[in-house]
């Protein structure tokens, strides 16, 4: 086969075959091999290059073997420990920690103890009989002490080994470094290296990959072996990782040589021999292995190692130095961003397991390392950028809000924008777009934000509208037992803040009352699922409301509280509904959504509504005359496609029944969320995700739902104003006595007052609008009340009967 046929017309979304790689063998034009493998890299990667910001500890340099190329190993020396003690170990981890380090990569030499008699003594006295064992219980401590996510290099495992690892380590690696039994042999750069045996590591390799072990591998090129040995080996890895899924990267390496040992001599591989192999390995993989080249090994020609398709640095240590290569220093990670955006790309952060992996932590991660990871990942599983979470008193992310006052920039990527052209001309937008846009950074986060506001500018105009209103929670008492809930008590439910309560009909109808007085023109009515409620009590809560007053507007009851209630009645949805109607209901929320999919639903609210329950319940009431509010509740343990599968699904029941008045992306508050305190969930979203949430939400669901909210109870002031800048057009309600997100440790106020309202949508340049629940101007009279009455809201005592879970 020839070479230009086969690079001109391959398909980027196929691998080669061994007999087309035999073919590139001799090839002597690069370009085009390069150009297929860094277009490759681009469609599955886009333009970010990664990096772990890691420590290195080398927990002993003793080996028992003794490769001809390296100087990390050496055998005991006068007056030198054997291994670092516990408290040399903590000292390096914390070093790391303080420079921002969240990986501690823990490097040694392979079982030294069956060589040397110092490693056996020293175990002892450690309390040790293997390298192995001392190796887990600092990678324990150091997870422990300083939260690092310790990643181990541990040599040839055996399945005891791999599971004592797994549970004190995010991800593990061995080099296979090549597949040629002729590099064992005398002569070869690997003889007298029981370790090196090409059949040994592909056997821990395999063994890691049938514990779900996160394994990085790769080849190291020049020590003697030919490009067909190459492609052999990395062929033996491909297939471990089609029958596992467990390389998460393909390390090329490039021997350099070093003074001091066997092959000091030997002539190092040619810059163009690494690149032919970095592109060969693209092609050889799927495109979205991680393909990594060491930058300390190769400097000052980064932009030829991206061009030819790499998508990682590896490693790099801001405290330590390369232990393995001594004498190539780590290039600053300035440096290092500069290099890389010449190149084209941005240089992105990762931790020492990689996104895909991390998105997938209950197979990949042990459950003790799980909330470690949760705290360090966001929904895309690479690593937070900042420590805001909603709900609290946290200073905004200056990166980002600076990215959303930036001034516009050309897009360099073509897809993007195509898709943000495809949602400003109202064609809908498929899974994979959405979560394109979610995936979103940088300067792209700041055009999504812009198309989305763009949007909203045509739609909606410079307006933004308010409703007052007041929350009654009329129940916390709850049988149901929704992991993310904080607000649900008693006996049946997560027991945490405040006592459990039932509201009388004589309190619900005083505050209904107090509401009007100060000018609400709604009451927001929702609760937790009493063991002694039937349909018969959401029936006698909407008469309380209208005999208490007549021209209240009832917003009530999640479609879970619908369908429960029709069960209890033992009739349909569409009956129950009916009978809500003729009782005073007018409108819907749509809460109890939380995330549109079975997958997520199954570990958050088990006992709760399916996806289908949800929206039959929704597609009812809307068949029904009914208008009604859709949320997604987002930032727990769910990931991307889930939220665009969400969003789709909202999309295409409100293109069949247009019964949706507005979108309300409701932030994870964590703080007091049982999922959180047991550690199974991560600690809401990012700012940067909670605002493009909004954005996303406009251009997915344009131009059929024309209302997007951001809430001021989850986001505070300040994030709502920059939400008014991603596509945002209406602030929620006034609320006056907000409950569920305070119980989940939400530290805004309770209430908003019009006053205030007015002066943050006023302040961020817009037009403030008093609307009622369809989005109709308030009534002039209830207006001028809201405004007038609408300062303060006096603590009143509550009529409480006896809390009862059953």
């Amino acid at each position: 086969m020839s070479v230009s046929p086969l690079l001109t017309n391959f398909a980027l979304d196929r691998r080669l075959t061994r007999e087309e790689a035999l073919s590139l063998v001799d090839i002597s034009d690069l370009s085009p091999l390069l150009a297929v493998a860094s277009a490759r890299r681009d469609a599955a990667h886009g333009g970010a290059i990664s990096y772990s910001r890691k420590v290195f500890i080398p927990l002993t340099q003793l080996c028992r073997d003794v490769c001809h190329y390296c100087t990390f190993a050496h055998p005991p020396r006068k007056g030198e420990r054997a291994f670092l003690t516990r408290e040399q170990v903590l000292a390096i981890a914390e070093q790391g920690k303080r420079a921002g380090c969240k990986e501690a990569l823990f490097t040694l030499g392979d079982k030294p103890e069956l060589r040397y008699r110092q490693a056996r003594e020293e175990l002892r006295e450690l309390g040790h009989e293997t390298t192995l064992s001392y190796l887990a219980e600092m990678a324990e401590m150091v997870l422990r002490e300083t939260g690092l996510l310790p990643h181990v290099n541990p040599g040839l495992l055996t399945d005891e080994d791999l599971t004592a690892l797994r549970r004190v380590s995010v991800s593990q690696g061995i080099m296979l470094e090549s597949t040629s039994e002729r590099l064992c042999a005398k002569g070869g750069a690997h003889y007298g290296s029981p370790d090196k045996l090409p059949a040994a590591r592909l056997d821990t390799i395999r063994r890691a990959g049938e514990q779900a072990v996160p394994f990085t591998s790769g080849i190291l090129i020049g020590i003697g072996e030919t490009r067909a040995e190459r492609i052999d080996s990395l062929l033996a890895l491909r297939d471990l990782n089609d029958a596992h899924g467990h390389i998460q990267e393909i390390i090329v390496q490039n021997f350099r040589p070093k003074p001091g040992t066997l092959m000091a001599n030997a002539e190092a591989p040619s810059l163009e021999d690494h690149l032919w192999t970095i592109a060969v390995a693209r092609l050889l993989f799927e495109p979205e292995m991680n393909i990594q080249a060491p930058p300390n090994l190769t400097p000052g020609v980064f932009n030829r190692l991206v061009a030819a398709g790499i998508n990682d640095w590896g490693g790099v240590s801001p405290v330590t130095p390369d232990h393995v290569n001594p004498e190539a220093p780590w290039p600053h990670l300035k440096e290092l961003e500069a290099a890389t955006k010449a190149a084209g790309k941005e240089l992105t952060e990762r931790l020492a397991i990689y996104p895909a992996y991390a998105r997938h932590a209950l197979r990949w991660v042990d459950a003790k390392l799980r909330t470690t990871l949760y705290n360090f990942i966001d929904a895309d599983g690479w690593p937070r950028a900042d420590g805001w979470c909603p709900g609290r008193l946290d200073d905004l992310p200056a990166a980002d809000v600076a990215l959303l006052k930036a001034p516009a920039v050309a897009l360099a990527s073509t897809e993007l924008q195509s898709i943000l052209d495809k949602a400003a001309d109202a064609r809908p937008l498929a899974e994979a777009e959405i979560v394109r846009l979610f995936r979103a950074r940088g300067e792209e986060f700041a055009a999504v934000c812009r198309a989305a506001d763009h949007l909203r500018r045509k739609v909606n105009g410079d307006v933004v509208s308010y409703v007052v209103t007041r929350n009654i929670n009329y129940t916390n008492i709850c049988y149901f037992k929704c992991q993310f809930c904080a607000f649900s008590k008693g006996k049946l439910s997560e027991n945490l803040r405040g006592r459990p309560y039932d509201l009388e009909m004589a309190e619900v109808a005083r505050r209904v009352r107090e509401a009007w007085e100060r000018g609400a023109s709604e009451v927001c009515m929702q609760g937790g699922i009493h063991p002694s409620y039937t349909g018969s009590k959401y029936i006698e809560l909407c008469h309380a409301v209208k005999e208490a007053v007549p021209g209240m507007h009832i917003h009530a009851f999640s479609p879970l509280e619908v369908s429960q209630g029709a069960k209890t009645l033992g009739i349909p949805v569409v009956e129950f509904l009916g009978r809500l109607k003729e009782a005073g209901l007018s409108t819907l929320p749509g809460t109890a959504a939380e995330i549109l999919d079975d997958e997520v639903r199954a570990l958050l609210c088990a006992d709760k509504i399916k996806t289908d329950e949800w929206l039959d319940v929704m597609r009812a009431a809307h068949g029904l005359g009914y208008r009604t509010t859709a949320t997604i509740m987002f930032g727990h343990i769910e990931r991307y496609e889930h939220w665009a599968r969400h969003l789709i699904r909202v999309r295409d029941l409100q293109m069949e029944t247009g019964g949706f008045t507005e979108f309300v992306p409701l932030p994870f508050v964590h703080m007091e969320a049982p999922i959180y305190l047991k550690g199974k969930s991560r600690p809401g979203p990012t700012f940067r995700e909670s605002i493009l949430m909004h954005a996303v939400a406009r251009l997915a669901l344009h131009p059929h739902i024309t209302n997007i909210q951001a809430s001021w109870v989850k986001l505070g002031p300040d994030g709502v104003r920059h939400c008014l800048n991603a596509g945002v057009n209406d602030l929620g309600g006034t609320l006056m006595d907000e409950s569920i997100s305070r119980s989940a440790g939400a530290s805004y106020g309770q209430e908003m007052t019009p006053q205030r309202m007015e002066e943050i949508i006023r302040s961020s340049g817009r037009l403030p609008r008093q609307r009622n629940t369809l989005y109709g101007n308030a009534p002039v009279a209830l207006r001028e009340r809201s405004y007038t009455r609408g300062l303060h809201i006096q603590d009143t005592p509550v009529s409480l009967r006896p809390a009862c879970a059953g």
